[in-house]
């Protein structure tokens, strides 16, 4: 089975009108990292990266990272 996982980041700060700027900001975490995950150029996940984000956008994990099936 082929597929890749991306993060729908770009849509869910549309959604909370945020910018990468602000959220990398509030998050704490670097915008160069904020920005890899963003640009889905992070191959490997760092789990607390991510539970910031969610924290910060008041979302699920599932809501940011989907999987494609090809």
């Amino acid at each position: 089975m082929d597929g890749i996982i991306r993060l729908t980041l770009d849509e869910k700060l549309k959604e909370s009108g945020m910018s990468r700027y602000e959220l990398a900001k509030r998050a704490g975490i670097g915008y160069q990292t904020l920005d890899g995950y963003y640009k889905n150029a992070i191959k490997r996940y760092d789990s607390d990266v991510l539970l910031r984000i969610c924290l910060e956008l008041d979302c699920e994990i599932g809501e940011i990272i989907l999987i494609e099936r090809k």
